[in-house]
């Protein structure tokens, strides 16, 4: 299996896929301010380092391939242009699925809990996750969004950028890249690219799946389709913490 994992910075040590440090979406157009007020920036020293999304006033969904030991993240919420944000929330808890493989990148979801809460605004807002354990319907158009390199080595970008796409079918899926029953291929004009791991597939205004890995080093022209964690697979896992959190507060 050749991918490259799509996170800002050093790998963990044990870790043999290649990493990039840079920090859009390929083929994209800059999305418009605050039409997606659940995108966050996971940053690590005030540098972006992974996408992200609210799903709730107190966590962030993204891919556990974010996550280095000893490495502290804060998350940015409400941002367009990253040059002009200000507001680091502290993470308090790292919650990495327990199933998390980070030599073949399954079941590579992780929720981030804040200190605190966050106040929904029209430019902060969390985004709705699936209600069923069933697979995205095949030919679905979703789209992807986030702050990652818009080419292969290309040039950065502040601004958040979006780009639509399309869901192929599971077999298909597993053509390319072996067992796949708890991930989502999509392909389309553009896709995601370094930067942009951890970021949500939006289908009808839904959260279906995290970005998580792409074909090495071709981010431009793929003979590969991009490779999501699909988030319906881990929705007993997902309720259990956010209720968690909630036995806690009543």
């Amino acid at each position: 299996m050749i991918f490259t994992l799509l996170l800002l910075g050093a790998l963990l040590p044990h870790v043999t896929f290649t990493a990039y440090v840079n920090v859009g979406i390929v083929n994209g157009t800059e999305a418009k301010p605050h039409s997606r007020p659940y995108m966050v920036s996971v940053q690590r020293n005030k540098q972006h380092i992974c996408g992200g999304f609210l799903v709730s006033e107190q966590f962030v969904m993204t891919a556990a391939h974010c996550f280095e030991n000893g490495q502290s993240l804060t998350v940015v919420v409400g941002a367009q242009d990253l040059k002009h944000s200000s507001d680091h929330i502290a993470v308090k808890f790292y919650h990495i699925h327990p199933g998390y493989d980070s030599e073949n990148l399954q079941n590579d979801i992780m929720l981030l809990q804040f200190n605190r809460t966050t106040k929904k605004t029209n430019s902060v807002k969390p985004i709705s996750l699936p209600n069923k354990k069933r697979d995205i319907k095949a030919k679905s158009k979703c789209s992807v969004a986030g702050w990652g390199r818009q080419t292969t080595n290309g040039s950065l970008t502040n601004r958040l950028m979006e780009v639509d796409v399309t869901v192929i079918d599971s077999k298909s899926c597993q053509k390319y890249w072996g067992k796949t029953s708890r991930m989502v291929c999509a392909i389309g004009h553009g896709g995601f690219c370094q930067g942009d791991s951890g970021g949500p597939l939006v289908c009808k205004d839904t959260a279906v799946g995290i970005v998580s890995f792409n074909e090495k080093n071709n981010c431009n022209k793929p003979t590969r389709p991009n490779v999501y964690t699909k988030i319906s697979k881990f929705l007993p896992w997902i309720k259990a913490i956010l209720e968690g959190l909630k036995q806690e507060l009543d």
